[in-house]
C-alpha cells in the first residue's frame, strides 16, 4: 500500500494519467476525495503491470504521479494561447481522452515524456533505491567539442549521468500497460505510438555535459556526463510535432496505420498521431470536452493562435480596464529581508465575446 502521507492532489495526478483515466475515471469516483492509499486497494481496476508496480514499488509510483503533474502542467503551457488551453476540469478533460484526435495525442505524448522524466530524474537525485547514476564503463569515450584549449584534451566518463533508460523503461510499463491488456485495435496501436513518441523526446535528445580539471584554470582533464533536456524543450519538440501530426486509420490486418491522404509518408516512432479530425472548440461543448473561448484573454494585435480573430473564433472581442495588484518599491533591509509596497496598477485586455 502507498503511505498515508501521500497527498489527495498527488492522487489526483496518479488518476490523470492517460494509461489509467478512461478505465478508472468512472469506477472510483472523484479523485478528489479518494484517500491516497484507494489507488492500490483497487488494483483490480488496474493492468497487471500497474498493479505490480503498485503494489511493489510505490516510490515510482509516486515518481509516475510527479511525472504526471509535470506532463499535465507542460501541456497547459504549451496550450495556453489555443483554443482548447488543456484545462484539467475533469469533466471536461476525461472527454478528450476519449477521443482520437491530435489533443489527445499530445495529452498521451506529454505525460508519457514526464513519466520519464522524472523517474530518470529521481535515479539521479538518490531518491530511489532500484536506480542510481548511468553506467558508462562500456560507452565510447565521449567526442569532444570543437573550441579554444581543447586540443590534447584528455576526456572520461564520470559525473552523474542520467539513467534514461531506466525511466524510459518503467514510463513504458506502466504507461502503455492499459492500451496493452487484449486489445489490437486503433485506438490501443494510436495511443501506444504516441506514448513513446513521448518517451523519444526524452531519450533521443540527451545531451553531454563536461567539467574541466586542471592546475590554474588549466584543462587537462575534462569529466563528462549525459544529461536529459529540459522539459520545456521535450514540450516545445512535442508541440512541433503536434502541428505536423499525421492522420492515420487502421489497416485490415487491424495491427497496423495507414496514413491518410495520397502520397504520405508513414509517420516515424516520434511523430505524433490521430484518426479523428478536432473540434473547433470555439463554442462550450460537454460532450466534447470544449469549454469555449468565451471570456478568454486574447491579443488584439496578435495574428498567431493568441489573436483576438482566431482565438475568439470571428465573434469579436470587448476591451476591459482592470486594476490589479503588483508588489512595487522593493527596498532591500539587512539581513535578509526584502519589504515592498502594494501599487495598483490598470491594465487594459481584451477579453473574447
Amino acid at each position: 500500500m502507498l503511505p498515508s502521507s501521500r497527498t489527495q492532489l498527488w492522487l489526483f495526478f496518479i488518476l490523470l494519467c492517460p494509461a489509467n483515466i478512461i478505465g478508472l475515471w468512472w469506477a472510483v469516483g472523484s479523485p478528489l476525495v479518494m484517500d491516497p492509499n484507494s489507488i492500490c486497494r483497487k488494483t483490480k481496476r488496474l493492468a497487471g503491470k500497474q498493479a505490480e508496480l503498485c503494489q511493489l514499488e510505490p516510490e515510482i509510483v509516486q515518481e509516475v504521479a510527479k511525472g504526471t503533474k509535470l506532463g499535465v502542467r507542460e501541456c497547459q503551457y504549451q496550450f495556453r494561447f489555443r483554443r482548447w488551453n488543456c484545462t484539467s476540469h475533469t469533466k471536461y478533460f476525461g472527454k478528450i481522452l476519449q477521443q482520437d484526435i491530435r489533443e489527445t495525442a499530445f495529452v498521451y505524448a506529454i505525460t508519457a515524456a514526464g513519466v520519464s522524466h522524472a523517474i530518470t530524474q529521481a535515479c539521479s537525485m538518490g531518491e530511489l533505491l532500484q536506480c542510481g547514476c548511468e553506467l558508462t564503463r562500456s560507452r565510447a569515450p565521449p567526442s569532444p567539442t570543437a573550441g579554444p584549449g581543447t586540443e590534447g584534451t584528455a576526456w572520461e566518463w564520470g559525473g552523474c549521468g542520467d539513467d534514461v533508460q531506466f525511466g524510459y523503461e518503467k514510463s513504458q510499463q506502466f504507461m502503455d500497460a492499459k492500451s496493452k491488456k487484449g486489445k489490437n485495435d486503433i485506438r490501443a496501436l494510436i495511443d501506444l505510438h504516441n506514448n513513446e513518441a513521448g518517451r523519444l523526446a526524452v531519450r533521443n535528445y540527451m545531451r553531454t555535459e563536461c567539467k574541466c580539471h586542471g592546475l590554474s584554470g588549466s584543462c587537462t582533464l575534462r569529466t563528462c556526463w549525459r544529461k536529459m533536456p529540459h522539459f520545456r524543450e521535450v514540450g516545445d519538440r512535442l508541440l512541433e510535432r503536434f502541428n505536423g501530426a499525421f492522420k492515420v486509420m487502421g489497416g485490415n490486418d487491424g495491427k497496423t496505420l495507414i496514413p491518410v491522404g495520397d502520397n504520405i509518408k508513414p509517420p516515424d516512432k516520434q511523430d505524433l498521431i490521430y484518426s479523428a479530425d478536432s473540434p473547433d472548440f470555439c463554442s462550450a461543448n460537454r460532450k466534447t470536452g470544449s469549454l469555449g473561448t468565451r471570456g478568454r484573454v486574447c491579443n488584439s494585435t496578435a495574428m498567431d493562435t493568441s489573436g483576438c480573430d482566431l482565438l475568439c473564433c470571428g465573434r469579436g472581442h470587448r476591451d476591459e480596464t482592470v486594476v490589479l495588484e503588483e508588489n512595487c518599491l522593493c527596498r532591500f533591509h539587512w539581513c535578509c529581508v526584502v519589504q515592498c509596497r502594494k501599487c495598483s496598477v490598470r491594465q487594459e485586455l481584451s477579453l473574447c465575446i
